[in-house]
């Protein structure tokens, strides 16, 4: 085999396909529109729109990368890896001080402290106060309840998602205007670094 063949494997083996046959997912788009959905789970009713039900998308050939739980919270929650260690340490280790956590991980304790506060925010962790044995309260961190982490963590990342594909439908009504109004023109290569400029 050759070394050309055995990365297209390696490169292969980090991508899926969409299979609506065993996937815990389904997606569905309106045959009179534009809208596509996605639903989790096999119980649900077929969607619809225009109370018309939905078509099954059952024809995707594209190959994406398969994500992980850690990429999909530091890209849809903006957490870094410090933020992630930390998050991790609290939900199998907790409740802990921020103090204990810092220890644990080995990081500064205002950093610590700083995503603490953004992880009870986002509302994947939560705080209470402990009184301490010599006296005194000390706050401590630990996980929210599994079904409302369930929850928001889907919720969170579908609100992303959804700002994704606003960015690409703008992106491609942008690309539609252009073309239209330069029609002996072709697309600038510098025209998708245009889009994300503020």
């Amino acid at each position: 085999m050759s070394e050309n063949e055995g990365t297209a494997s390696a490169s292969d083996s980090d991508e899926v396909t969409y299979d609506p046959e065993n996937s815990q997912y389904n997606l569905y788009e309106c045959s009179d529109c534009d809208n596509v959905v996605l639903t989790i789970g096999r119980d649900e009713p077929p969607m619809s729109c225009h109370d018309e039900p939905m078509e099954r998308i059952t024809d995707i050939e594209m190959r994406v990368k398969q994500p992980d739980v850690k990429q999909v919270l530091l890209e849809a929650f903006g957490l870094p890896k410090a933020g992630l260690d930390i998050c991790l340490c609290v939900i199998g280790d907790g409740p802990l001080s921020a103090n204990e956590v810092a220890e644990t991980l080995g990081y500064d304790r205002s950093t610590v402290t700083r995503y603490l506060n953004k992880l009870v925010e986002l509302g994947l962790l939560q705080r209470s106060e402990l009184n301490r044995e010599q006296g005194g309260v000390v706050n401590v961190y630990h996980s929210i309840d599994l079904e409302q982490m369930r929850r928001d963590t889907l919720i969170g990342f579908y609100v992303w998602a959804g700002e994704a594909a606003e960015l690409i439908e703008d992106a491609n009504l942008t690309k539609r205007d252009y073309l239209e109004e330069n029609p002996d023109q072709d697309l600038p290569d510098v025209f998708w670094d245009s889009l994300t400029e503020d």
